[in-house]
This record gives structure tokens, sequence and C-alpha cells, in this order.
């Protein structure tokens, strides 16, 4: 049975990567393990030991701590069904903004901002 820890630092995992464009492949490759291992931690599975972690932050370039933003004393697995970032579209989303220029990425946020004051 998965631990809600183990399930939410390898939804920061799973996050991360995908907000720095890498595949599986790619971090396991980076971290020198099975790309299957890398799904097994993504999904909670397994546990990451702690030198493992320290690979996959620096992989990532991430602080330890990364990975466990969100958990809070007594609050343990109440925090993964309203997480939008914890959706593969809006993690999507958030990537294409930032590569948007900065000059043109501002006129979409005020774009969208004027949008979601009107709906």
């Amino acid at each position: 049975m998965k631990h809600p820890v183990d399930a939410h630092v390898g939804k920061r995992i799973r996050h991360r990567r995908w907000m720095v464009g890498m595949t599986q492949q790619q971090l396991a490759d980076k971290v020198g393990i099975k790309f299957q291992q890398i799904q097994k931690y993504e999904t909670g599975m397994n546990r990451v030991s702690a030198s493992r972690l320290w690979d996959i932050a620096d992989a990532l370039g991430v602080a330890i701590s990364f990975f466990f933003e969100g958990l809070a004393e007594g609050q343990v697995g109440a925090y993964a069904p309203g997480d939008m970032m914890s959706d593969k579209e809006a993690l999507e989303l958030v990537r294409s903004y930032y590569a948007i220029p900065e000059a043109q990425r501002r006129r979409l946020f005020d774009l969208a901002r004027v949008l979601s004051e009107a709906a």
C-alpha cells in the first residue's frame, strides 16, 4: 500500500519533470537508473531513498525541500485532487506561457485577466 508521503513526493517529481520538459527516460539517464524506476517513484509505488532524492533534485535543478512542499503536519493526503499543478494540461500551459517573450507574455497575461473578470 502506498504511503501518502511517497505519493506526494512522486507527484512532485513528476510535476518538476514536466515543468522542465524532461522525459522519464532523460531523468533516469541523469540519475543512472531505468525509466521504469522513475515511473514507480512518480506513482508512489516505490519509495525514494534520501540519496536518490538528492540525485533527482540535482538533475531537476531544485532543492530537496521542493518535493515536500504542500505537506503540512496532519494534512498528508489532502493535497492532490484540487491541486491545479498536478494537471498535465495546466503544466503544459504554464510551460508554454513562460516560453513566450516577456513583452508578449505581459500582454497575454493582461488579456487573460480581463477575460477572467468578464466571465
